[in-house]
């Protein structure tokens, strides 16, 4: 192989999509994923002679690396952090140790191998005001991330390049559990004949971005961004509630949930700059997913 990648995360929702466009884009590089499987899935690997998988966690990637004598990537995508807003406050010690100290040891090891750092920030960052990044432990260490890396490049020469996800769906997304996606949510209760479950009050809206933008934006930013600021939306916020009765199934409200936003709307303009632009359309997807799964 002629160059490496290295994916965190590489067996969770977004990595293991990613990967599958890596391999199809330049089939002479050799990915290497990295997960601790907290919630990614061995049911997500591609079974393909260019990518490896390690299960470690990132506090240990500079031995896992030097153990096994892997050459240096050229590129670092970031992507294998703890993710879920509400589940953060329960889960405060885990949050630390993969966001804050995982984190830490990626942004060491991308500098010395000398590879660019792609970093998927949080949006949860931007709402009100950038006041909401102190709404719930999750948020927080995601922005407190940003920050260390923004520091870090300016004292140590970093290349980077943050990128924001907003609402992500789509193929391989969790569908059941507590670290489930809204969508996954809403299509695992829509196939088995239950109620779908708002969050009350079903008026907070959310960006929804397919799976396939955000590959295609996290690659744009990898050859062409520098710095921090490339969200990845589709610039319009649907209210929840609206969602649900997209799917045409009976939908219940239930209790508010602690740490949530309000609102949720990308401002892709930076991303748009690089030439990249959301192709994909969240009714139109529902509207699919309805087709090809009738409900009496």
């Amino acid at each position: 192989m002629s160059s490496t990648i290295l994916v965190t995360g590489g067996a969770g929702f977004v990595g293991s999509n990613l990967i599958r466009h890596l391999v199809a884009e330049a089939p002479d590089t050799a990915v290497i994923s990295l997960d601790n499987y907290f919630t990614g899935t061995p049911d997500n690997h591609l079974d393909h002679p260019q990518v490896t998988y390690l299960d470690a966690c990132t506090i240990d990637i500079d031995k896992v690396w030097q153990d096994r004598g892997l050459p240096s990537p050229e590129t670092v995508y970031h992507l294998g952090e703890y993710s879920r807003i509400v589940q953060s406050f329960d889960e405060g010690d885990l949050t630390w140790e993969f966001n804050l100290r995982g984190t830490k040891e990626v942004v060491h090891f991308a500098q010395r191998h000398g590879a660019k750092l792609v970093y998927a920030g949080s949006s949860s960052k931007f709402g009100n005001e950038g006041a909401d990044e102190h709404l719930n432990p999750y948020a927080w260490t995601k922005a407190k991330n940003v920050e260390y890396i923004r520091n870090y490049a300016t004292w140590y020469g970093l290349d980077y390049a943050i990128t924001y996800f907003y609402n992500v769906y789509g193929p391989r997304q969790i569908t059941e559990g507590k670290y489930a996606t809204v969508i996954g949510i809403f299509e695992r209760q829509y196939l088995a004949g239950e109620a779908l479950t708002v969050v009350s009050p079903g008026t907070q809206t959310r960006d929804f971005t397919h799976i396939d933008d955000i590959v295609a934006g996290v690659v744009r930013c990898a050859r062409e961004g520098r710095g921090d600021g490339y969200m990845l939306g589709t610039g319009r916020e649907w209210p929840i509630i609206e969602v649900a009765q997209m799917f045409g199934a009976p939908y219940a409200l239930v209790p508010a949930l602690p740490g949530e936003r309000t609102r949720g709307r990308a401002d892709t303009s930076q991303a748009r700059g690089l030439g990249w632009a959301p192709a994909r359309d969240l009714p139109k997807y529902i509207r699919e997913f309805r087709a090809a799964h009738p409900r009496d």
